[in-house]
Protein backbone atom coordinates (compact mmCIF):
# COMPACT_ATOMS: atom_id res chain seq x y z
CA UNK A 1 0.00 0.00 0.00
CA UNK A 2 1.34 3.25 -1.18
CA UNK A 3 1.82 5.69 1.96
CA UNK A 4 0.41 8.78 1.90
CA UNK A 5 2.58 11.98 2.72
CA UNK A 6 1.38 14.77 5.43
CA UNK A 7 1.79 17.95 3.88
CA UNK A 8 4.31 20.27 5.83
CA UNK A 9 3.11 23.09 8.41
CA UNK A 10 5.28 26.02 7.81
CA UNK A 11 8.17 26.96 5.08
CA UNK A 12 11.71 26.11 6.45
CA UNK A 13 13.72 26.71 3.49
CA UNK A 14 16.42 29.14 2.69
CA UNK A 15 13.97 31.35 0.79
CA UNK A 16 11.25 31.53 3.54
CA UNK A 17 10.03 35.58 4.20
CA UNK A 18 10.41 36.18 0.00
CA UNK A 19 6.87 36.72 -1.56
CA UNK A 20 6.69 36.62 -5.55
CA UNK A 21 3.47 37.56 -7.46
CA UNK A 22 4.03 34.84 -10.36
CA UNK A 23 2.21 36.03 -13.59
CA UNK A 24 4.21 33.26 -16.09
CA UNK A 25 2.17 30.45 -17.14
CA UNK A 26 3.09 26.93 -19.13
CA UNK A 27 6.38 25.44 -17.89
CA UNK A 28 9.32 28.22 -18.38
CA UNK A 29 8.21 30.87 -15.49
CA UNK A 30 6.00 27.57 -13.56
CA UNK A 31 8.91 25.24 -13.18
CA UNK A 32 11.13 28.37 -12.02
CA UNK A 33 8.86 29.67 -9.33
CA UNK A 34 7.84 26.13 -7.85
CA UNK A 35 11.54 25.40 -6.79
CA UNK A 36 11.25 28.71 -5.21
CA UNK A 37 8.36 27.65 -3.35
CA UNK A 38 9.67 24.29 -2.49
CA UNK A 39 12.71 26.31 -0.77
CA UNK A 40 10.37 28.58 1.07
CA UNK A 41 9.21 31.17 -0.78
CA UNK A 42 5.72 31.86 -0.83
CA UNK A 43 4.23 32.31 -4.66
CA UNK A 44 1.01 33.72 -5.39
CA UNK A 45 -0.01 32.79 -8.64
CA UNK A 46 -2.04 35.81 -10.81
CA UNK A 47 -4.40 33.71 -13.46
CA UNK A 48 -6.02 35.28 -16.01
CA UNK A 49 -10.31 34.03 -16.15
CA UNK A 50 -10.25 33.79 -20.20
CA UNK A 51 -13.29 33.71 -21.72
CA UNK A 52 -15.47 32.19 -18.68
CA UNK A 53 -15.83 29.05 -20.41
CA UNK A 54 -13.64 26.69 -18.72
CA UNK A 55 -10.33 27.78 -20.36
CA UNK A 56 -9.17 30.14 -18.03
CA UNK A 57 -6.02 30.18 -16.02
CA UNK A 58 -2.82 28.24 -16.92
CA UNK A 59 -3.14 26.52 -20.24
CA UNK A 60 -0.68 23.86 -18.90
CA UNK A 61 -4.15 23.09 -16.32
CA UNK A 62 -5.66 21.62 -19.28
CA UNK A 63 -3.32 19.72 -21.26
CA UNK A 64 -3.07 15.97 -20.42
CA UNK A 65 -5.63 13.44 -19.47
CA UNK A 66 -6.96 13.08 -15.79
CA UNK A 67 -8.74 10.64 -13.91
CA UNK A 68 -12.75 10.11 -14.04
CA UNK A 69 -13.36 12.27 -10.25
CA UNK A 70 -10.56 15.00 -10.96
CA UNK A 71 -11.34 18.44 -11.86
CA UNK A 72 -10.65 19.55 -15.21
CA UNK A 73 -7.98 22.00 -14.21
CA UNK A 74 -5.95 19.91 -12.31
CA UNK A 75 -4.13 18.24 -15.42
CA UNK A 76 -0.83 16.14 -14.90
CA UNK A 77 2.07 18.55 -15.89
CA UNK A 78 0.18 21.34 -14.22
CA UNK A 79 0.20 19.07 -10.82
CA UNK A 80 3.97 18.51 -11.26
CA UNK A 81 4.98 22.57 -11.25
CA UNK A 82 2.27 24.57 -9.47
CA UNK A 83 2.39 22.60 -5.61
CA UNK A 84 3.59 25.63 -3.38
CA UNK A 85 1.13 28.21 -4.85
CA UNK A 86 -1.60 29.63 -4.29
CA UNK A 87 -4.10 30.52 -7.13
CA UNK A 88 -5.46 33.75 -7.54
CA UNK A 89 -8.13 34.97 -10.66
CA UNK A 90 -7.89 38.59 -11.76
CA UNK A 91 -8.63 40.00 -15.15
CA UNK A 92 -5.69 42.67 -15.47
CA UNK A 93 -8.20 44.26 -18.14
CA UNK A 94 -10.85 45.09 -15.83
CA UNK A 95 -10.08 48.57 -13.84
CA UNK A 96 -12.49 47.43 -11.36
CA UNK A 97 -9.67 45.11 -10.10
CA UNK A 98 -6.66 47.04 -10.25
CA UNK A 99 -6.34 48.38 -7.13
CA UNK A 100 -6.52 44.44 -5.61
CA UNK A 101 -3.59 44.07 -8.19
CA UNK A 102 -1.87 46.75 -6.77
CA UNK A 103 -1.74 45.68 -3.24
CA UNK A 104 -0.78 42.28 -4.07
CA UNK A 105 2.49 43.86 -6.08
CA UNK A 106 2.98 46.35 -3.13
CA UNK A 107 2.91 43.11 -1.06
CA UNK A 108 5.15 41.16 -2.78
CA UNK A 109 9.13 40.90 -3.24
CA UNK A 110 9.47 40.02 -6.04
CA UNK A 111 7.30 40.11 -9.06
CA UNK A 112 7.74 37.12 -12.18
CA UNK A 113 6.25 37.02 -15.64
CA UNK A 114 6.47 35.68 -18.83
CA UNK A 115 3.56 38.38 -21.05
CA UNK A 116 5.63 39.74 -23.76
CA UNK A 117 6.75 43.45 -22.69
CA UNK A 118 4.43 45.12 -24.95
CA UNK A 119 1.38 43.78 -23.24
CA UNK A 120 3.16 44.24 -20.01
CA UNK A 121 3.29 47.93 -20.98
CA UNK A 122 -0.71 47.98 -22.33
CA UNK A 123 -1.37 46.43 -18.89
CA UNK A 124 0.11 48.85 -16.87
CA UNK A 125 2.79 46.71 -15.58
CA UNK A 126 5.68 47.17 -17.15
CA UNK A 127 9.12 47.46 -15.07
CA UNK A 128 8.43 51.46 -14.52
CA UNK A 129 4.89 50.70 -13.48
CA UNK A 130 5.57 48.13 -10.80
CA UNK A 131 8.64 50.14 -9.79
CA UNK A 132 6.42 52.86 -8.83
CA UNK A 133 4.02 50.74 -6.71
CA UNK A 134 7.07 48.83 -4.82
CA UNK A 135 10.11 50.83 -5.27
CA UNK A 136 12.40 48.07 -3.92
CA UNK A 137 10.91 45.00 -6.36
CA UNK A 138 12.68 42.77 -8.12
CA UNK A 139 11.17 42.20 -11.52
CA UNK A 140 12.03 39.31 -13.35
CA UNK A 141 10.88 38.82 -17.13
CA UNK A 142 10.81 35.23 -18.66
CA UNK A 143 11.15 36.50 -22.58
CA UNK A 144 11.61 34.53 -25.70
CA UNK A 145 14.31 36.61 -26.89
CA UNK A 146 16.61 39.18 -25.56
CA UNK A 147 15.16 42.85 -25.50
CA UNK A 148 18.35 44.45 -27.69
CA UNK A 149 17.97 42.05 -30.65
CA UNK A 150 15.73 41.66 -33.58
CA UNK A 151 13.16 39.03 -32.40
CA UNK A 152 12.38 40.79 -29.33
CA UNK A 153 8.97 40.47 -29.03
CA UNK A 154 8.38 37.83 -30.64
CA UNK A 155 6.62 34.84 -29.52
CA UNK A 156 8.61 31.91 -28.19
CA UNK A 157 8.03 28.25 -27.10
CA UNK A 158 10.14 25.06 -26.42
CA UNK A 159 9.56 23.57 -30.12
CA UNK A 160 11.05 27.36 -31.36
CA UNK A 161 13.56 28.11 -29.24
CA UNK A 162 15.07 23.88 -29.20
CA UNK A 163 15.13 25.08 -33.69
CA UNK A 164 16.49 28.56 -32.97
CA UNK A 165 19.08 27.99 -30.48
CA UNK A 166 21.05 24.92 -32.58
CA UNK A 167 20.03 22.05 -29.92
CA UNK A 168 17.85 20.74 -32.76
CA UNK A 169 21.16 20.45 -34.83
CA UNK A 170 22.77 18.14 -32.46
CA UNK A 171 21.38 14.62 -33.27
CA UNK A 172 21.85 15.24 -36.97
CA UNK A 173 25.39 15.87 -36.10
CA UNK A 174 25.33 12.43 -33.87
CA UNK A 175 23.46 10.27 -36.27
CA UNK A 176 24.29 11.25 -39.95
CA UNK A 177 20.51 12.04 -40.80
CA UNK A 178 20.83 15.51 -41.64
CA UNK A 179 17.27 16.22 -40.75
CA UNK A 180 17.14 18.89 -37.46
CA UNK A 181 15.21 17.24 -34.64
CA UNK A 182 13.55 18.58 -31.82
CA UNK A 183 14.48 16.26 -28.35
CA UNK A 184 11.33 14.79 -26.84
CA UNK A 185 11.41 16.74 -23.63
CA UNK A 186 10.68 20.17 -22.93
CA UNK A 187 14.61 20.97 -22.42
CA UNK A 188 14.38 24.65 -23.13
CA UNK A 189 11.43 25.83 -20.95
CA UNK A 190 13.40 23.95 -18.44
CA UNK A 191 16.58 24.98 -18.63
CA UNK A 192 15.59 28.25 -18.89
CA UNK A 193 13.24 28.17 -16.03
CA UNK A 194 16.37 27.22 -13.44
CA UNK A 195 18.48 29.81 -14.94
CA UNK A 196 14.97 31.90 -14.06
CA UNK A 197 15.28 30.46 -10.63
CA UNK A 198 18.99 31.29 -9.64
CA UNK A 199 18.47 35.18 -11.49
CA UNK A 200 15.28 35.76 -8.53
CA UNK A 201 17.68 34.29 -5.85
CA UNK A 202 20.15 36.01 -7.23
CA UNK A 203 18.33 39.67 -7.21
CA UNK A 204 17.05 38.70 -3.72
CA UNK A 205 21.01 38.62 -2.85
CA UNK A 206 21.72 41.85 -4.43
CA UNK A 207 18.55 43.87 -2.79
CA UNK A 208 19.54 42.66 0.27
CA UNK A 209 22.87 43.77 0.23
CA UNK A 210 21.82 47.05 -1.22
CA UNK A 211 17.94 47.33 -0.76
CA UNK A 212 18.19 48.20 -3.96
CA UNK A 213 15.58 46.05 -6.84
CA UNK A 214 16.00 46.04 -10.59
CA UNK A 215 14.88 44.52 -13.80
CA UNK A 216 15.89 41.06 -14.43
CA UNK A 217 15.85 39.90 -18.16
CA UNK A 218 15.49 36.20 -18.76
CA UNK A 219 15.64 35.65 -22.45
CA UNK A 220 14.89 31.63 -23.36
CA UNK A 221 16.74 32.01 -26.77
CA UNK A 222 20.51 33.21 -25.12
CA UNK A 223 19.95 30.85 -22.08
CA UNK A 224 19.55 27.39 -24.18
CA UNK A 225 22.26 28.68 -26.86
CA UNK A 226 24.42 29.31 -23.90
CA UNK A 227 23.60 25.57 -22.34
CA UNK A 228 24.39 24.04 -25.71
CA UNK A 229 27.27 25.81 -26.81
CA UNK A 230 29.30 24.79 -23.12
CA UNK A 231 30.27 21.58 -24.65
CA UNK A 232 29.43 22.26 -28.36
CA UNK A 233 31.14 25.51 -29.63
CA UNK A 234 34.07 23.37 -28.71
CA UNK A 235 37.17 24.48 -31.43
CA UNK A 236 35.41 27.72 -32.44
CA UNK A 237 36.15 28.67 -29.20
CA UNK A 238 39.05 29.97 -30.33
CA UNK A 239 39.41 32.99 -32.96
CA UNK A 240 40.10 32.21 -35.55
CA UNK A 241 38.20 28.78 -35.10
CA UNK A 242 40.66 25.86 -35.32
CA UNK A 243 38.36 22.70 -36.44
CA UNK A 244 34.72 21.82 -35.64
CA UNK A 245 31.51 22.80 -34.09
CA UNK A 246 30.28 20.17 -31.78
CA UNK A 247 32.35 17.92 -28.91
CA UNK A 248 33.45 14.68 -30.57
CA UNK A 249 32.65 12.30 -27.58
CA UNK A 250 29.43 13.37 -27.37
CA UNK A 251 28.05 14.15 -30.84
CA UNK A 252 28.98 10.15 -31.27
CA UNK A 253 26.36 7.40 -32.58
CA UNK A 254 27.66 5.15 -30.33
CA UNK A 255 27.29 7.08 -27.13
CA UNK A 256 23.89 5.40 -26.08
CA UNK A 257 22.93 3.00 -23.53
CA UNK A 258 24.56 -0.35 -24.17
CA UNK A 259 22.98 -3.62 -25.01
CA UNK A 260 23.80 -6.53 -22.52
CA UNK A 261 21.87 -10.11 -23.34
CA UNK A 262 19.37 -9.14 -21.15
CA UNK A 263 18.54 -5.46 -21.07
CA UNK A 264 21.31 -2.22 -21.43
CA UNK A 265 23.52 -0.58 -19.24
CA UNK A 266 24.88 3.29 -19.25
CA UNK A 267 28.66 2.79 -18.93
CA UNK A 268 31.88 5.48 -18.75
CA UNK A 269 35.18 4.11 -18.55
CA UNK A 270 36.90 7.73 -18.62
CA UNK A 271 40.52 6.93 -17.03
CA UNK A 272 43.40 4.96 -18.51
CA UNK A 273 43.30 2.70 -15.22
CA UNK A 274 39.37 2.43 -16.03
CA UNK A 275 39.38 1.15 -19.72
CA UNK A 276 42.20 -1.10 -19.08
CA UNK A 277 40.44 -2.73 -16.32
CA UNK A 278 37.26 -2.63 -18.29
CA UNK A 279 38.58 -4.67 -21.11
CA UNK A 280 40.66 -7.36 -18.66
CA UNK A 281 37.43 -8.40 -17.08
CA UNK A 282 35.59 -8.60 -20.64
CA UNK A 283 38.41 -10.72 -21.66
CA UNK A 284 39.61 -8.27 -24.11
CA UNK A 285 42.70 -6.86 -22.68
CA UNK A 286 45.13 -8.15 -24.98
CA UNK A 287 43.51 -7.31 -27.93
CA UNK A 288 43.09 -3.83 -26.19
CA UNK A 289 45.86 -3.48 -24.82
CA UNK A 290 47.81 -3.69 -28.05
CA UNK A 291 45.52 -1.47 -29.99
CA UNK A 292 47.35 2.07 -30.72
CA UNK A 293 44.09 3.55 -31.09
CA UNK A 294 42.96 3.58 -27.81
CA UNK A 295 46.75 3.57 -25.97
CA UNK A 296 45.88 7.17 -23.80
CA UNK A 297 43.80 9.76 -23.58
CA UNK A 298 44.54 11.85 -26.64
CA UNK A 299 44.79 8.66 -29.41
CA UNK A 300 41.38 7.39 -27.72
CA UNK A 301 39.63 11.15 -28.25
CA UNK A 302 40.74 10.89 -31.94
CA UNK A 303 39.13 7.05 -32.24
CA UNK A 304 36.14 7.93 -29.99
CA UNK A 305 33.75 6.23 -32.76
CA UNK A 306 35.82 3.00 -33.01
CA UNK A 307 35.87 2.93 -29.28
CA UNK A 308 32.53 3.69 -28.67
CA UNK A 309 31.63 0.67 -31.17
CA UNK A 310 34.01 -1.62 -29.32
CA UNK A 311 32.41 -1.40 -25.81
CA UNK A 312 28.79 -2.25 -27.95
CA UNK A 313 30.05 -5.36 -29.16
CA UNK A 314 31.54 -5.78 -25.87
CA UNK A 315 28.77 -5.38 -23.38
CA UNK A 316 26.49 -7.67 -25.09
CA UNK A 317 28.51 -11.16 -23.79
CA UNK A 318 27.19 -10.55 -20.59
CA UNK A 319 23.48 -9.48 -18.85
CA UNK A 320 23.24 -6.52 -16.94
CA UNK A 321 23.75 -7.81 -13.32
CA UNK A 322 26.73 -9.57 -14.23
CA UNK A 323 28.22 -6.63 -15.71
CA UNK A 324 27.03 -4.45 -12.32
CA UNK A 325 28.50 -7.09 -10.33
CA UNK A 326 31.78 -6.78 -12.49
CA UNK A 327 32.31 -3.56 -12.95
CA UNK A 328 31.04 -1.74 -9.43
CA UNK A 329 33.70 -3.05 -7.65
CA UNK A 330 36.35 -1.94 -9.97
CA UNK A 331 34.87 1.76 -9.69
CA UNK A 332 34.34 1.60 -12.88
CA UNK A 333 31.07 3.95 -13.50
CA UNK A 334 28.44 2.00 -14.81
CA UNK A 335 24.56 1.95 -14.40
CA UNK A 336 21.41 0.10 -14.97
CA UNK A 337 19.82 1.77 -17.90
CA UNK A 338 16.14 2.42 -16.85
CA UNK A 339 12.54 2.69 -18.83
CA UNK A 340 10.16 5.46 -17.42
CA UNK A 341 8.32 2.71 -15.75
CA UNK A 342 11.68 1.31 -14.07
CA UNK A 343 11.87 4.55 -12.00
CA UNK A 344 9.31 4.23 -9.11
CA UNK A 345 10.84 0.54 -8.57
CA UNK A 346 14.63 2.14 -8.83
CA UNK A 347 16.72 1.28 -5.69
CA UNK A 348 18.21 4.44 -5.09
CA UNK A 349 15.20 6.30 -5.81
CA UNK A 350 13.42 4.17 -3.44
CA UNK A 351 16.13 4.58 -0.85
CA UNK A 352 16.10 8.46 -0.99
CA UNK A 353 11.72 8.60 -0.74
CA UNK A 354 12.30 10.74 -4.39
CA UNK A 355 8.48 9.99 -5.27
CA UNK A 356 5.73 10.55 -2.70
CA UNK A 357 2.24 10.66 -2.78
CA UNK A 358 -0.28 13.14 -1.31
CA UNK A 359 -3.88 13.46 -1.02
CA UNK A 360 -5.36 16.01 -3.15
CA UNK A 361 -9.02 17.45 -1.43
CA UNK A 362 -9.69 17.86 -5.25
CA UNK A 363 -7.77 15.26 -7.16
CA UNK A 364 -7.27 12.58 -4.98
CA UNK A 365 -4.10 10.47 -4.72
CA UNK A 366 -1.40 11.97 -6.61
CA UNK A 367 2.29 11.43 -6.88
CA UNK A 368 4.94 14.49 -6.54
CA UNK A 369 8.70 14.38 -7.02
CA UNK A 370 10.30 15.47 -3.90
CA UNK A 371 12.41 18.45 -4.33
CA UNK A 372 15.89 16.87 -5.24
CA UNK A 373 18.09 19.62 -3.91
CA UNK A 374 19.20 18.48 0.03
CA UNK A 375 19.51 21.64 2.40
CA UNK A 376 20.70 20.35 6.15
CA UNK A 377 19.94 23.69 7.87
CA UNK A 378 16.67 24.71 5.68
CA UNK A 379 15.18 21.60 4.10
CA UNK A 380 12.39 22.41 1.18
CA UNK A 381 9.63 21.47 1.74
CA UNK A 382 5.74 20.87 0.51
CA UNK A 383 3.25 22.92 2.39
CA UNK A 384 0.22 23.20 -0.52
CA UNK A 385 -1.48 21.29 -3.35
CA UNK A 386 -1.27 22.45 -6.43
CA UNK A 387 -4.30 24.80 -6.54
CA UNK A 388 -7.43 24.69 -8.49
CA UNK A 389 -8.37 27.93 -10.40
CA UNK A 390 -8.75 31.04 -8.74
CA UNK A 391 -9.04 28.95 -5.31
CA UNK A 392 -7.32 31.55 -3.02
CA UNK A 393 -8.50 34.95 -4.80
CA UNK A 394 -10.63 35.61 -1.41
CA UNK A 395 -7.88 34.67 1.05
CA UNK A 396 -5.40 36.51 -0.33
CA UNK A 397 -7.08 39.52 -1.28
CA UNK A 398 -8.65 39.99 1.76
CA UNK A 399 -4.91 39.24 3.70
CA UNK A 400 -3.46 42.67 1.14
CA UNK A 401 -6.75 44.30 2.24
CA UNK A 402 -5.97 43.90 5.52
CA UNK A 403 -2.52 44.51 5.58
CA UNK A 404 -3.14 48.19 3.58
CA UNK A 405 -5.69 48.81 6.35
CA UNK A 406 -3.05 48.23 9.03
Amino acid sequence: MTEVKQLAETATGPMTGVRILDTTSVVFGAYATQMLGDQGAEVIKLEDPGSGRGDGGDIMRWAGHVPQDCPRDLGPIFLTINRNKRSVLIDLKDPKMRPALERLIKSCDVFATSIRYEGLKRLGLSYEDVKALRPDVVYVHAAGYGSEGPYAGEPAYDDLIQSASGLADILPRTDGNPAPRILPTLVADKVSGLFMAQAITAGVFARERTGEGQFIEVPMLECVTSFTLVEHLYDHAFEPPIGQWGYQRVVNPHRKPYPTKDGYIGLLPYTDRQWDQFFQVAGWGETFGKDPRFSDYATRAKHIHELYALVETVTATRTTQEWLDLLKPLSIPVVRTNRLDDLPEDPHLKAVGFFETYDHPHAGPYNAMKPPVKFTGTPSNIRRHPPRLGENTAEVLAEVSEGEEA
